[in-house]
């Protein structure tokens, strides 16, 4: 038997044909003869098989088969192969080894045809050739690495799809990282199509503390003269009262009181004073739990009404939220970093900025905000500090020229004074969680109960106590543990 190789080509639709001879003929028929068994046509389990076997009388027609760039596959055939046309040698080639054995080339990713004919003209087969790159390798690397993935790799048009499930968003963003590295330079990144389904979608808890301080210093002081001077048949009379314009709304300043009488001369004065020192603190810790990619919102507080004047006369109300306000939307990464985009909020009623319309008095917000968007890993803080802000006012009023006396000059003015620092710090804080059983969860209120009439008289006892229930743990407590209500 005399063997030979030779490139199929058709570039103008002209079939390559191959005679074989008379001694090659009969030996393919002694085989068969002699009872030899050709399964019929088989695929390997992965979508780019290295073997096709047709047996003898099998028909195969339109068959898709997938082949590796710059890979071979073997298409080996019970009946002698007299013509075999390829309809596209730029993107595959046949090399015919023996007339029961092929060999198919992938060349560039594309499409072609593939036509076996017997001797007669007969067609024995036709396949509709996919060469595109080969991603059994990475199928395998894939379940390698990840082990806990059911992921699918496949090729098509020189694209690679990811496919099938992952049990986080981590392991799917890492068969994709591998999938980028394992191609090359044969597929571009933007080529890769992750298309995995996460079987269990990560949940992000988030903790934000909002810690602001305010401090202010009020003083107040001024001398209120009033009175009348006689001098024979003339008199004068007089007025310096009071006045404190920075802090106007403040009425209950303290006051010492006199006064002189002479003949038809009397004089009275009244000194008003006041100094006051306040300090706020606020504290708000909101947490909330959101699916990765969703959308949470938080609001502790309440709405207060607005009315709105419509265009027929008739008046609406619209309600506006205050309160402690928490809005973020997570988005897990790879490694286990956290995209998060949030959103917080103290506001609380005021009487600065608030307007009277009639009888009615509409409050104004007082509002600390603050929105950013960040990546931090899981139990990371950030902290979003810098929010100061100082306010310094102060105001002398009297009588010109005698309030520029020395001392006596104190008597003829008021000194109106005022000063508020604020600072505000958040700190955000997020975390990848999962769902716990409702058996390990322990509520505040769960062993709470009213005490009797007589541990109350007696004993100064709010509550019961009652020990939690649950396996004892080893060892001894030391110190106060548990819940404290007061």
């Amino acid at each position: 038997m005399s063997y030979f190789r030779r490139k199929l080509v058709e570039p103008a639709g002209l079939v390559a044909r191959m005679r074989t001879r008379g001694a090659a003929a009969a030996v393919g028929l002694a085989v068969l003869a002699a009872g030899l068994t050709v399964p019929a046509v088989t695929y390997a389990q992965d979508a780019f098989p290295k073997q096709v076997h047709i047996a003898a009388g099998e028909r195969v027609s339109n068959r898709i088969m997938s082949v590796g760039i710059g890979r071979s596959m073997v298409l080996n055939v019970a009946e002698p192969v007299a013509d075999v046309l390829v309809s596209n040698p730029k993107v595959a080639d046949a090399v015919v080894r023996t007339p029961h054995r092929i060999f198919v080339l992938g060349n560039e990713a594309g499409q072609a045809n593939l036509v076996l004919f017997g001797r007669s003209g007969r067609e024995l087969a036709s396949f509709n050739l996919r060469i595109e790159p080969d991603t059994s390798d990475l199928a395998r690397l894939i379940k390698k690495f990840i082990p806990r993935a059911n992921v699918q790799a496949q090729s098509i048009n020189g694209n690679v799809v990811l496919s099938g499930t992952a049990p986080s968003t981590a392991d799917a963003q890492r068969a994709a990282d591998l999938a980028a590295r394992f191609t090359g330079d044969n597929v571009k990144a933007s080529s890769i199509l992750n298309m995995i389904t996460v079987d269990g979608k990560d949940q992000v808890h988030l903790k934000v503390t909002v810690a602001e301080v305010e401090r202010s210093v009020i003083k107040q002081l001024g001398v209120e003269l009033s009175g009348v001077v006689a001098v024979g048949n003339y008199s004068s009379t007089f007025n310096n009262a009071t006045s404190f314009p920075v802090n106007s709304s403040i009425t209950s300043q303290a006051s010492v009181a006199g006064g002189f009488l002479a003949g038809g001369t009397s004089l009275s004065a009244e000194v008003k004073a006041l100094q006051r020192e306040g300090i706020i603190r606020t504290l708000a810790e909101p947490t909330l739990t959101a699916i990765s990619g969703e959308n949470a919102s938080f609001l502790a507080g309440g709405e207060f009404p607005i009315p709105i004047s419509q265009s027929d006369g008739e008046v609406t109300v619209e309600f506006k939220k205050f309160g402690v306000g928490l809005d973020f939307t997570p988005v897990v990464l790879s490694g286990g970093r956290i995209s998060l985009r949030v959103l917080t909020e103290v506001s609380e009623l005021s009487s600065e900025g608030a307007i009277t319309l009639g009888a009615l008095t509409l409050s104004a917000l007082k509002v600390r905000r603050a929105e950013s968007t960040l990546e931090l890993p899981s139990g990371g803080t950030l902290v979003m500090a810098g929010l100061l802000q100082e306010s310094y006012r102060q105001s002398i009023t009297g009588v010109p020229g005698l309030m520029q006396l020395p001392v006596l000059g104190s008597l003829f003015k008021s000194r109106d004074f005022l000063r508020q620092q604020t600072e505000l710090v958040v700190f955000v804080t997020p975390y990848v969680v999962s769902p716990v059983a409702a058996s390990k969860i322990t509520r505040p209120d769960q062993n709470l109960a009213p005490a009797t009439d007589a541990e109350t008289v007696f004993l100064n006892r709010l509550n019961k106590l009652f020990r939690i229930g649950g396996d004892p743990n080893a060892g001894a407590y030391h110190g106060q543990v548990g819940f404290i209500y007061k």
